[in-house]
């Protein structure tokens, strides 16, 4: 190679590695921070279940992050990792698609499909963007760091907009529990776990002060969220992806019994009245935070259309719900969602839809995680997607984050898939840079 084509070639590199940097950063803390931040919970305007909390802004932002991933990504060498598995999910968007035309509010659900085709391309070009895993560690943790700081600025110098007060519309009783810049306690106490994660990432793959500062900030945040269900979940998973990586039959198990069986006792204990007796008599409440009355509820709509569903968007919060006289007889009527992700897949798309969802979000990566070499079985990475994995799978019986738009939680599910398939296919190949040649990992 002449010295001015290597210089041509260096130069594009370059000018690939900062555009990708640009965009990867900018992606992370999209996701990271909502676009509206700080919200004023005392406000009544809440308590209207037609109001649109969308901006021009935020979606011409969006737009702009999903062009220039999707472009990246179609120029990058491994163009082909792009939205994999493509039958599937194929098979699986036009079945959203014909679910929401035959909902009774089909421009709600084309608005929700589109925000999900979103968040799904940039998922999928999302690990393209780094040029190592020491590239990805080193912008990851500085994209959680710059979050963690705007979280600790509305702490310190918000007050009323971070912690949640006891003057609030909806739930005066989280009143004192810090909320960050997220809409909810819950919501600040999940993007904490994930920070966690991915400290201990950063620690390993490229600065251990740096991954250690993350680490505490995120879990002394955590801790004052009140949010008991990820604050036991942080421990939980750390250990259930060690016992997965080291106890190779127990991976089914973990991955699929665990996730059924942590549904039965939390949507069981709501229907099936020996399995609530049984979740009381261990101390637990039964009720999971009063979600029992909503899963009840969900339950009877499901029974209306439970083949194709109710649409995206289009039953939670309508007029038809919210206005129906429902909530005189549970307070259910006014939820914003099922509180569990299986459930409002089966809400919203039908057994069809939810067996597809299944398929995608835990079967598949189940056989890609059957497939990673043993170079990179127990890297860091793999691990990293491990915890992000579980935690979403088994957060989902708690929570809705599938079909969800910008949901931070759904995006770093998606991401992981995706680098769960990545890691499958990794093999040692030979580099050639600058006259010499080195060992890496690519996939």
């Amino acid at each position: 190679m002449t010295s001015a084509a290597y210089a041509e070639t260096t130069a594009a590199e370059t000018l690939r590695l900062r555009i990708g940097t640009l965009l990867f950063m900018a992606i992370t803390l999209y996701y990271w921070i909502p676009f509206h931040s700080f919200v004023d919970l005392t406000t009544e305007a809440l308590l209207d279940p037609n109001a649109d909390n969308s901006s021009r802004l935020n979606q011409m932002v969006a737009l702009l992050l999903v062009s220039g991933a999707f472009c990246y990504g179609l120029l990058h060498p491994m163009r082909n990792a792009l939205l994999q598995p493509r039958l599937l999910l194929s098979i699986l968007f036009l079945w959203l698609l014909f679910a929401c035309l035959v909902s009774a509010h089909p421009a709600s659900g084309m608005k929700a499909l589109i925000l999900t085709t979103l968040v799904v391309v940039n998922a999928s070009a999302y690990l393209l963007l780094p040029r190592s895993e020491r590239h990805f560690a080193k912008m990851l943790g500085i994209a959680t760091l710059v979050m963690l700081a705007v979280a600790y600025y509305g702490i310190l110098f918000r007050p009323l907009l971070s912690i949640h007060q006891a003057n609030e519309v909806l739930e005066p009783m989280h009143a004192g529990l810090w909320r960050g810049f997220y809409r909810h306690k819950n919501e600040a106490a999940v993007g904490m776990v994930l920070a966690s994660f991915y400290g201990l990432f950063v620690m390993h793959a490229w600065s251990r002060i740096v991954g250690i500062t993350i680490l505490a900030l995120s879990f002394f945040f955590l801790i004052h969220t009140g949010g008991k269900t990820s604050t036991a979940m942080l421990p939980a998973i750390l250990l259930l992806v060690w016992v997965f990586e080291h106890v190779r039959f127990l991976r089914i198990p973990i991955a699929i019994g665990g996730v059924a069986l942590f549904n039965l006792f939390a949507v069981g204990s709501a229907v099936i009245r020996p399995v609530g007796d049984f979740v009381t008599s261990l101390g637990i409440d039964a009720t999971f935070t009063n979600r029992a009355d909503v899963w009840r509820f969900a339950f009877a709509a499901i029974a209306e259309h439970p083949i194709v569903g109710h649409g995206l968007k289009a039953f939670w919060q309508t007029e038809e719900v919210v206005f129906s006289g429902g909530n005189i007889e549970t307070w259910a009527a006014r939820a914003a969602h099922s509180h569990n992700s299986y459930l409002e897949t089966l809400l919203i798309i039908g057994l069809p839809g939810l067996l597809l969802t299944l398929l995608w979000l835990v079967i598949t990566p189940l056989y890609h995680i059957s497939r990673i070499p043993a170079v990179s079985e127990h890297s860091p990475l793999t691990r990293l997607f491990l915890r992000v994995w579980l935690y979403a799978l088994y957060t989902a019986g708690l929570e809705n984050l599938f079909f969800d738009g910008p949901n931070l939680l759904w995006f770093a599910l998606l991401f992981a898939i995706c680098g769960l398939r990545l890691q499958s296919s990794a093999a040692l190949t030979t580099v050639p840079r600058a006259g010499t040649q080195r060992m890496v990992v690519h996939a």
